[in-house]
């Protein structure tokens, strides 16, 4: 797959996700809302680590940084 997140929109996705987990994991968040929430975080982390949001992809988004030709 063609990578279409940029690193800030990485560093964003991972610092909410640990917001969610700890909001989970110390009972703020509880019920089918938290484990709602946990499993957006997971797809959050794993979007992540592999640089391709698959929701990008029909709309044409990218913000990875594009290099200019010389």
């Amino acid at each position: 797959m063609k990578k279409n997140m940029g690193s800030a929109d990485r560093i964003i996705r991972i610092m909410i996700a640990a917001a969610i987990a700890i909001l989970y994991f110390t009972h703020i968040i509880t019920g089918t809302i938290g484990l709602v929430a946990l499993i957006i975080a997971g797809v959050f982390v794993l979007t992540s680590l592999v640089s391709t949001c698959p929701m990008y992809i029909p709309f044409g988004i990218s913000t990875c940084k594009t290099k200019k030709p010389a």
